[in-house]
């Protein structure tokens, strides 16, 4: 089925979305979105660089600190394959009042934890909000902004999902060496409840809501598959060391996604599907996906090996590393807004292709980097992948779920949104330990000159990766809308 059959198809906005637009309430909605799904992200690399200090606070190792960040992927990987479900079921404020209560309540365990387990459980409960947020957002987008605006607003939607992560690290590093890891919560905290209260007086329509029966089956399986994947993702470095927890995670992650298929496949001629995968049935949507599961593996492998570069590799401090990604984000983040109204008017391909060559590049210059390698050198090289990124999300994100038919907007989002997380897990874990096996290699010269090494390793695999996304670019169709 093409991807013009599919819009023809898709029937007109519900009556409250009408209503919305009408009383001019749907920007304001979408802001106090955007501004929560903006708050929420950001927690999915904000520790990355506080891990030391509460290492130390609670006596912990390394492996058992990296739970923070990896049970916060686990959860939103598990958490948004029933996201189809949960955008049929209930109404959009019960979704919004849902997700912040979850984060308020996760934000304050971590905040005020006397135990490292009472933090990872206030990490799992705040991934638990953030994953009902995300596509909530991109559904209410999706519904209630007319086509010929929907890139511009995907701009703002695109910073959250691809710009928090990036700006994370920098964040983190500055109130950690001022104020203390308990601070990262702490100042989330307030900003976290006036969105809440904000969004309850401005959230009053909803989508259309169905009473879909919820397949228990489908939800056990989804556990184990995006689960176990994710998992055995983000423990390879266990693997390198002889441990076999990680591949069988992932065997048994892949086991289990291939019956949740043909399980959703079965289940979707009796309505009752968990997780719709019809969108793969439209050529733009799966190519798009690729794309973007391209970009978010770079990204946020990139996110990860940098600082660890720039500290151990360049010996400079948390804070100046921190300081030193943060060019990247700002400019991703002041670049998508423009990036979404130039789709509006050109397209996705003209925008799409140079964004996925600037995306590739920025990986294959970073590979370029040693133990002696200025800092300006290093942030320009990051600047140009995030100047891609910005030039791809957008586009992407927008293009591919307006090319679904309505009925399929949630699963669209539900699908796109799990599927980020698990090339994000992937990415990670490649550039990760692409980075340790290059180190160990080079373990004969200093340990600053061995760090460079793996360093290089780690984007010649990110520069690889990119080769993906230049090839898959040009496939990227133009909706008719658009014309």
């Amino acid at each position: 089925m093409s991807d013009v059959q599919l819009r023809e198809e898709t029937p007109a906005l519900s009556p409250a979305i009408e209503t919305e637009k009408a009383t001019g309430r749907v920007g304001p909605v979408i802001a106090v979105l955007v501004l929560s799904a903006l708050i929420m992200i950001l927690n999915e690399t904000v520790l990355s660089v506080a891990l030391p200090s509460i290492m130390g606070d609670f006596e912990v190792a390394a492996g058992t600190a990296q739970w923070l960040t990896t049970g916060f992927m686990l959860t939103m990987a598990v958490v948004i394959p029933t996201t189809g479900y949960l955008l049929q079921r209930f109404t959009t404020r019960t979704l919004f009042t849902a997700a912040l209560v979850l984060f308020l309540v996760g934000t304050v365990l971590a905040g005020i934890a006397p135990t490292f387990a009472v933090i990872l459980l206030g990490r799992v409960v705040q991934a638990c909000g953030t994953a009902i947020i995300l596509p909530l957002l991109m559904t209410t987008t999706l519904t209630s902004v007319p086509v010929e605006k929907r890139g511009a607003v995907m701009g703002l939607n695109s910073v959250v999902i691809s710009v928090a992560p990036a700006i994370g690290p920098t964040i983190s590093g500055v109130v950690v060496d001022t104020l203390g890891w308990r601070w990262v919560f702490g100042l989330m905290l307030p900003l976290a409840a006036i969105a809440f209260v904000v969004g309850l007086l401005l959230i009053k329509a909803t989508h259309d809501v169905t009473r879909p029966r919820l397949d228990v089956g489908s939800v056990v399986l989804s556990v184990f598959a995006f689960g176990g994947i994710v998992y055995g993702l983000a423990s390879i470095e266990a693997l390198l060391d002889g441990g076999l927890a990680p591949l069988a995670s992932l065997v048994i992650g892949v086991l289990a996604l291939v019956v949740f298929i043909r399980r959703q496949t079965r289940l979707q001629r009796t309505g009752s599907v968990l997780l719709d995968l019809r969108p793969f049935a439209v050529p733009t949507f799966r190519i798009s996906v690729v794309i973007v599961m391209v970009a978010m593996a770079t990204m946020l492998g990139t996110v990860v090996v940098l600082p660890i570069y720039l500290q151990a590799g360049l010996g400079l401090s948390v804070l100046t590393t921190g300081l030193l990604m943060l060019p990247g984000g700002l400019v991703q983040g002041l670049l998508s807004p423009f990036v979404g109204r130039l789709y509006d008017m050109v397209g996705p391909r003209p925008i799409v292709i140079p964004g996925a060559v600037l995306l590739c590049g920025g990986q294959w210059l970073l590979s370029t980097v040693g133990a002696h390698t200025s800092p300006g050198v290093v942030v320009a090289w990051h600047v140009i992948f995030c100047i891609g990124m910005s030039m791809l999300m957008t586009p992407l994100m927008t293009v591919s779920l307006s090319a679904l038919p309505r009925e399929l907007y949630a699963h669209g989002s539900a699908i796109m949104n799990t599927l980020q997380q698990l090339a994000g897990a992937a990415g990670t874990a490649l550039l990760v330990a692409a980075m340790t096996i290059g180190a160990a290699a080079a373990a004969s010269g200093s340990g600053a000159q061995a760090q460079a090494v793996g360093t290089q390793k780690a984007f010649l695999l990110g520069g690889c990766l990119g080769l993906i996304a230049v090839v898959a670019a040009p496939f990227v169709k133009r909706l008719r809308a658009h014309h």
